[in-house]
């Protein structure tokens, strides 16, 4: 994990791009997701688009993206663009800039296996903030109704969006409880902790939700819960701090 987090922040700093602090919170949630559960009848869905670098980083640590692709990420003419691109890239099935509209896809996706009597599981990740979108409550409703049992989706939930905390803007309460209320199975986890992501990827009840606590800019000290660093890119004196931060942080849990 120290090694995608290391190439998430050279990717991010390289390219001089924000929203790095929305990234570092997604990142543990992709890579359990990827190298622990999906499988190759399953498909997924990034509604979270401005988390597109947390994707291809897992993506590149799973061979399927080079260095020579991450170097070009967000420049002129690239496949890695700032959010999932239309095409270049297999493993993107659907473009997802504007935020609410991942998880109805992923719901359509789920009901066509379904009608088609196809094998597999459709995983969709989420924003916190994107549930402010009737979109996504639209989305729910249908998933219920339709009982798609092959459909788990999750929550980035680090209580930040672009103008202040989730609490700020438009305070949803608990989302697990009212998942539940519309009859939806929902655990919670630690989305920092891959032990807990994997253990709740492996139910196959469904429709599931999964609500993943998690730190905005997690593992760097002057990024966590701060809303400036889902725009800003680092300085240099900025990257080399991140970077010993996470570094020192591997080791500590070496040695432990």
């Amino acid at each position: 994990m120290e090694r995608a987090r290391l190439r998430l922040l050279e990717m991010h700093y390289q390219s001089k791009v924000g929203h790095i602090g929305g990234n570092l919170s997604a990142l543990d949630i992709l890579m359990s997701l990827y190298h622990f559960r999906l499988g190759p009848d399953d498909g997924f869905v990034l509604s979270k688009g401005h988390a597109a670098g947390a994707l291809y980083v897992t993506l590149w640590s799973m061979g399927l993206l080079s260095d020579e692709d991450l170097r070009h990420f967000h420049g002129e003419g690239t496949r890695l663009s700032g959010h999932p691109p239309l095409k270049g890239v297999p493993e993107v099935i659907f473009a997802t800039g504007s935020l609410g509209h991942g998880l109805s896809l992923a719901a359509g996706l789920a009901l066509g296996k379904k009608l088609r009597g196809e094998a597999g599981r459709i995983f969709c990740l989420t924003s916190d903030g994107e549930w402010n979108e009737g979109s996504c409550w639209e989305a729910l409703i249908f998933l219920g109704h339709q009982k798609l049992d092959n459909l788990t989706f999750l929550v980035d939930m680090n209580g930040m969006q672009g103008f202040g905390s989730t609490r700020q803007v438009a305070d949803l309460g608990s989302l697990a409880d009212k998942f539940r209320a519309f009859g939806v199975r929902t655990l919670e986890v630690d989305g920092h902790d891959a032990n807990s992501i994997c253990a709740a990827l492996e139910c196959n009840e469904g429709p599931l939700a999964i609500v993943a606590k998690t730190t905005k800019g997690c593992g760097v000290s002057f990024m966590e819960n701060q809303m400036a660093w889902h725009y800003l890119p680092m300085t240099e004196e900025q990257y080399h701090q991140a970077v010993l931060e996470v570094t020192a942080c591997a080791r500590l849990s070496v040695m432990v």
